[in-house]
């Protein structure tokens, strides 16, 4: 009984959490777009900035855009909870086609759509950094948004945290192996050692000194809301200096945009039909099956944008690519969060009532 009132605690935190997030959330295309013009715009008005800015590294990896992107992951560390991996047994399914569709199904479909319609070597990488990094951070507000099964969000997030450790770096390296493509294999560790292993071990040590200091809820309701304000004015300021940096590249060939937009849509449309379907195959409930499909459908852009500036520089063709995962990304969940409960109401899944 104890347990069962801890889950529906936990739970209940964590959608009014997410309440607070849900307006600016639905509205960050937009925010997304206003960065990119303020970026092209500080992209012609100081045309000096991106030496300058590039020019400040560490073993290969920028000062200025490490902090921002370690604000934007540190946030989403805050989320494991290896309490919850112990639930794994009570109700594998779901969990394990979402495995299924993040490192299987979607780094490949990448990889087809990146053959099919990309040449440039900095673009195919960009796909294939984008569909090998499953989400682990905003999943959360689309689960809650779509009304999903929040306890089957919180675990499989926390297992894909995991995951990404043991095998973002060898799935990346294999991808790009078969298209003949060199990586630094020194650079890729150091990339994902900064921008994942960092973020999460302090991550998880903040969040039990947190919590046996202030108690949960205070971490809950006043710190992680106001980290995850850090969080998104850090995303907001990275696309500016990215799309700064890439302003005359944009600027000079416009087409860069569409040519990386029709691979990422193509592919998002494949995995998420995929995971439509096979929900369905399965027999899976509304709240389970919709979590299932969020999941599995998404990508972890903040580490794929790192992983691309580590490995190619800011001002990168490469660094362009994946900031375009960020801005289709946002459109696409929302769409999958009211495609979801549009099939719900048609009974698709096995029914069961969403308020």
């Amino acid at each position: 009984m104890i347990d069962k009132e801890k889950k529906q605690t936990i739970v209940r935190e964590l959608e009014e959490r997410e309440k607070k997030l849900v307006y600016f959330e639905k509205y960050l295309p937009l925010w997304v777009l206003i960065c990119i013009i303020i970026g092209l715009l500080f992209s012609q008005l100081l045309p000096g900035i991106a030496n300058f800015i590039d020019s400040l590294q560490l073993a290969g990896i920028s000062i200025p855009i490490g902090i921002c992107l370690f604000l934007m992951m540190y946030p989403a560390m805050l989320n494991v909870q290896f309490s919850e991996l112990k639930k794994l047994g009570k109700q594998p399914k779901p969990i394990i086609l979402t495995l299924i569709s993040n490192w299987l199904v979607a780094p490949f479909v990448g990889l087809l759509m990146a053959k099919i319609f990309l040449v440039d070597e900095q673009l195919i990488v960009a796909i294939i950094l984008l569909s090998s990094s499953p989400c682990t951070a905003m999943v959360l507000v689309w689960g809650w948004l779509a009304k999903g099964n929040q306890e089957q969000n919180i675990i499989t997030t926390s297992l894909n945290t995991i995951t990404i450790i043991i095998g973002y770096v060898p799935l990346v390296k294999f991808l790009t192996g078969l298209q003949n493509i060199p990586l630094d294999w020194l650079q890729l560790l150091i990339s994902a050692g900064v921008f994942i292993g960092l973020p999460l071990l302090i991550g998880i040590l903040t969040r039990y000194m947190l919590i046996d200091s202030k108690g949960r809820e205070w971490f809950e309701d006043t710190y992680k809301p106001i980290v995850g304000k850090v969080s998104i004015v850090a995303l907001l300021f990275t696309l500016i200096i990215l799309f700064s940096l890439n302003g005359e590249v944009l600027i000079t060939n416009p087409d860069l945009m569409l040519i990386i937009s029709i691979p990422l849509l193509v592919g998002f449309a494949i995995v998420v039909g995929y995971n439509v379907l096979i929900t369905k195959i399965a027999k899976l409930e509304y709240r389970e099956a919709i979590i299932t499909v969020i999941i599995g459908s998404s990508s972890h852009f903040e580490i794929a944008i790192a992983t691309a500036i580590a490995l190619y520089g800011v001002g990168s063709i490469a660094a362009l690519g994946t900031t375009m995962g960020l801005f289709w990304e946002i459109p696409v969940m929302l769409s999958i969060v009211y495609l979801g409960r549009y099939l719900a109401k048609k009974k698709f899944w096995n029914p069961r009532s969403i308020k």
